[in-house]
């Protein structure tokens, strides 16, 4: 059988990852060709008037990779290079990660190709309406619940929900998820991937024996995972050496402020680290974040930031994936020969997906939660599922990687085996 092939590096290295995993676990053909695609793809046109009087047409995307166990779960991103085979692997990549958390969902991702640091608020709302618009007759609370992803957030979500719950006539709060609290959002949710991607971090130490105020952390990208992923290491009493975003790497041998940091961004317009500083802060390049001498390196940026020009000057000792397929194949194969272990995308950051399911719940309910609530749960899960794919991992004596692939897939294909194909 004919197995499909991919130039997006982004959907090569998802279809890699999964055609390995199957092959393992001795898949059959028949569920790897189902497996291996998507049930829908949708391109939409987003016409929208700038602030000039001129009317810009954007390109949009939703991808639903998986619905077999549940509506398809997935971010919204705003980012000039989203395409919808993008998309598509960050949707088959996020059907693992829901899959692997153990929430009835599939997965999905979308996005519209722009650069959002150049338009206005209004421009931003008049496209985020749009988009909702267009990509309506696919979403709703049990057939797909997108999210917050790359530059955007709850106000992008309040935009998105007003216009479909209009559309409908009737409010639709079940329908998006990572919304403000003050509108159908859930306390907690906010911080809930960084928090989920430093309680990996601080699981893998434990496992290695190690104490995290013993530890030396560097942080790419200092966006709400980011953020929320070194606060929280910080918190825990680990050194957190270095940070970056899109204006360069802010670093420290004694470690940085994180507090102070966060509340820069927080009162910088643009939400950046653009004129941060603290004691002993020195800045350096955009890249310089993934090679610092450091105990965990968290790349909470965008996908194949570590590839094959880069991984082999990565000097941390061990990488926990904040972002989505931060680390291609062969980035991967490279820092398997350094022996460098990596906690893998799909298991570190859901903690996220794993925040939208507990929104999306009290949404159903009408009934909401304390932070404590919330957050204990999410730790509980967390806990629960990096202990799950260790062990099976030590067990089968593979990779984490592949240790979180092949219970995902699992579990997916033991559905589609019960539900058999639709005529």
């Amino acid at each position: 059988m004919t197995r499909r092939t991919a130039t997006n590096v982004l959907l090569d290295t998802a279809l890699k990852n999964f055609y390995g995993a199957a092959e393992e676990m001795e898949l059959s053909e028949n569920l790897i060709a189902v497996l291996g695609s998507s049930e829908r793809r949708l391109e939409v046109s987003v016409p929208v008037e700038m602030d000039d009087g001129s009317i810009q047409v954007f390109k949009g995307y939703r991808v639903q990779h998986s619905t077999a166990i549940g509506p398809a779960k997935g971010g919204i991103r705003f980012h000039p290079d989203v395409d919808v085979d993008e998309c598509e692997a960050l949707a088959m990549l996020m059907t693992w990660k829901c899959s692997l958390a153990g929430i009835p969902y599939g997965g999905g991702k979308g996005g519209i190709a722009c650069d959002p640091l150049t338009m206005s608020m209004k421009e931003k709302e008049r496209m985020t309406r749009a988009f909702a618009a267009r990509i309506a007759p696919i979403i709703g609370t049990w057939q797909d619940v997108p999210a917050p992803d790359v530059n955007t957030g709850g106000q992008e979500m309040v935009w998105l929900m007003d216009t479909v719950s209009k559309l409908r006539g009737h409010t639709e709060p079940g329908t998006f998820t990572g919304k403000p609290i003050s509108y159908w959002g859930s306390k907690g949710r906010t911080a809930a991937t960084g928090y989920g991607v430093a309680t990996c971090g601080i699981e893998l130490l434990k496992v290695l024996g190690r104490e995290p105020k013993d530890a030396a952390v560097a942080v790419q990208g200092f966006g709400n995972v980011g953020s929320y992923t070194a606060l929280t290491m910080a918190a825990a009493g680990a050194k957190v050496v270095a940070i970056s975003d899109v204006t360069g790497t802010y670093c420290s041998p004694k470690g940085l402020d994180v507090q102070k940091a966060f509340d820069h961004i927080t009162a910088h317009p643009k939400k950046l680290l653009e004129g941060f500083t603290c004691s002993g802060c020195e800045k350096q390049g955009l890249s310089d974040v993934l090679f610092v001498d450091c105990d965990l390196l968290f790349p909470c940026a965008l996908e194949g930031a570590i590839n094959e020009k880069t991984a082999g000057q990565v000097k941390a000792k061990n990488i926990v994936e904040g972002a989505n397929g931060p680390v291609t194949p062969e980035g991967d194969a490279i820092l398997d020969e350094k022996g460098v272990l990596v906690v893998p995308d799909f298991l570190a950051n859901s903690g996220g997906v794993i925040g939208s399911y507990f929104e999306w719940a009290q949404n159903l309910s009408g009934y909401f939660w304390t932070e404590e609530e919330y957050n204990n749960r999410l730790i509980h899960i967390m806990k629960g599922n990096f202990k799950l794919v260790w062990d099976y991992a030590q067990s089968r004596k593979v990779k984490m990687r592949r240790a979180a692939f092949m219970a995902a897939i699992q579990r997916v294909a033991d559905v589609e085996r019960l539900r058999g194909v639709f005529l």
